[in-house]
């Protein structure tokens, strides 16, 4: 297993950051619209245990969909993991791919989020490339959701 770590801070308050990425899962198309064309719950209530179905984008990625469990939901230390379990990644060479979110505050107004990407690949799969692209999206995607919260919400 191999882990991918990164950080990002955010001028959105701990509280309200916590909140949409806990519960707002669903809000995904409409903070990265030009990547997820859908997002559904297939299975469960929005707790630990629940089944996501991303639809993406057929323009934007070769990737058509991806199946996501949420497998950590945290309230106490502000944690959320994401475990992809059909599609997407799974269909880009590796065997596993998990993402987890800490959210920590940093000040009155800002939170940094800290993001492990835990993966494992299939044999002969160009790993160094799936990794790069993987933290750049995961840095990407945080960024829209601030703006996302600061200026649409």
């Amino acid at each position: 297993m191999k882990e991918l770590n990164t950080k990002a801070e955010l001028n959105v308050r701990l509280k309200t950051l916590w909140e949409v990425m806990s519960k707002g899962l669903l809000i995904t198309q409409k903070v990265i619209p030009h990547i997820v064309k859908d997002v559904k719950v297939i299975e469960g209530d929005g707790g630990i245990g629940t089944i996501l179905h991303f639809t993406f984008n057929p323009d934007v990625s070769s990737i058509s969909y991806q199946k996501e469990k949420i497998v950590n939901l945290d309230e106490n230390t502000h944690e959320i993991g994401l475990q992809v379990i059909e599609g997407g990644h799974l269909n880009q060479g590796f065997s596993y791919y998990k993402t987890s979110f800490q959210l920590s505050a940093i000040g009155e107004i800002q939170t940094l989020v800290s993001v492990k990407i835990s993966y494992d690949y299939e044999p002969n799969s160009e790993e160094s490339t799936h990794s790069m692209k993987t933290s750049d999206f995961m840095l990407s995607y945080l960024r829209c959701l601030e703006k996302y919260i600061l200026n649409d919400a």
